[in-house]
């Protein structure tokens, strides 16, 4: 077939524009000869239970899906019973990006808390969590963090436990939003398990889409007692995969070896670059006007820009609005972000605010 892109074209928009990894694409051939059972009854997805213990403990129960929207569905569906509802960050994507899925298709109420650096804390969460036993009032039974956050800020292991703490002993429970879970790892330079399983979260999500995979997401249950029915929810919720094992194949292949940790690394190195050649130019005088709205600590950077300048940047490089409002922008690193990228990027936004005369 021929290829209908220019391969040569990069951006920043998200970590979704970038494509499969050559480690990832290799593992699906792999697994493409000869017939296996489907919906997961396949030796592929049997490993990959084995690969997740390794990754979060024995006993969890790992369900792939096709995306992360259809995880956040799913897995939190599983914790609640019909009166439930989810306490999470006023910018968590559950509330801003998802269709209104959770509230529409599972029929879950949100109870969005503002936030100044898109993560909760007890006291945030405090905001929401009342009205038990009113019958008037939907009930707070779980809190929903993502990891890292929609702001690219990242939770520590003693954040995370301070809310699973809280949570739990107001009988609520906590679901991780893992999209960038091996970013935040890469980021904290520990293991998966150190701000999942051992922070107290009951289920988390293992997002491989934004980390080099195609299409492959997972729903991981790190305490069987806070999830129940997920085994038929999936089904019904269509996210159960007929070929369940070219889903499996590509989370072992990001998950058996480091390739997770080689791919997160990179692109919070590219960030981190990105916001390091940004900041020498406004110090050297050559960027004037731009601010940075967020620490950049895994592999997104939040800046605002000056009038008129994001647009025209945005004919060489893509990359979305955040706030429009407050001309506020994101510009978000892949595992095939090359320094050359970054760097043509910090030259064209030079080249423009000084056309500018900024």
């Amino acid at each position: 077939m021929t290829t209908l892109h220019d391969p040569t074209i990069r951006g920043f928009a998200s970590d979704n524009y970038s494509g499969v990894h050559p480690e990832v694409l290799s593992a699906i051939a792999a697994a493409n000869d000869g017939h296996q059972v489907s919906y997961g009854d396949d030796v592929y997805t049997a490993r990959l239970q084995e690969v997740c213990a390794r990754h979060f403990g024995a006993g969890v129960q790992v369900f792939p899906v096709f995306n992360g929207t259809g995880a956040n569905v799913v897995g939190m569906l599983s914790m609640l019973p019909r009166w439930g509802a989810v306490v999470c960050a006023k910018t968590a994507h559950i509330h801003t990006d998802e269709g209104g899925a959770p509230e529409k298709v599972a029929g879950i109420k949100l109870l969005p808390v503002p936030t100044t650096d898109g993560k909760l804390t007890p006291e945030l969460i405090a905001e929401e969590a009342w009205g038990w036993g009113d019958e008037h009032r939907a009930q707070p039974l779980v809190v929903y963090i993502t990891q890292s956050s929609e702001l690219g800020t990242v939770y520590s292991p003693d954040e995370v436990r301070a809310i699973a703490d809280y949570a739990h002993e107001r009988g609520m429970r906590v679901f991780m939003d893992g999209a960038r879970l091996s970013n935040a790892a890469a980021a904290l330079d520990v293991p998966l398990r150190a701000f999942t399983t051992d922070a107290g979260v009951d289920v988390v999500t293992l997002g491989g889409t934004k980390n080099g995979a195609l299409g492959a997401e997972a729903v991981v249950v790190l305490d069987a007692e806070a999830s129940d029915g997920l085994r038929y929810l999936r089904k019904q919720q269509m996210q159960l995969a007929s070929k369940m094992r070219f889903v499996s194949a590509q989370l072992i292949a990001l998950l058996d070896g480091d390739l997770h940790l080689r791919n997160a690394r990179h692109a919070n190195a590219m960030a981190a670059r990105l916001r390091a050649g940004l900041e020498a130019g406004i110090a050297d005088g050559i960027l004037r006007g731009i601010e940075f709205t967020q620490p950049t600590q895994a592999n997104a950077v939040f800046a605002i820009l000056p009038p008129g300048i994001a647009d025209r940047l945005r004919e060489r490089f893509r990359f979305y609005d955040w706030d429009a409002a407050r001309r506020e922008v994101r510009w978000v690193c892949s595992f095939d972000t090359q320094p050359d990228d970054v760097d043509a990027f910090i030259a064209e936004a030079a080249r423009l605010l000084a056309r500018n005369g900024i």
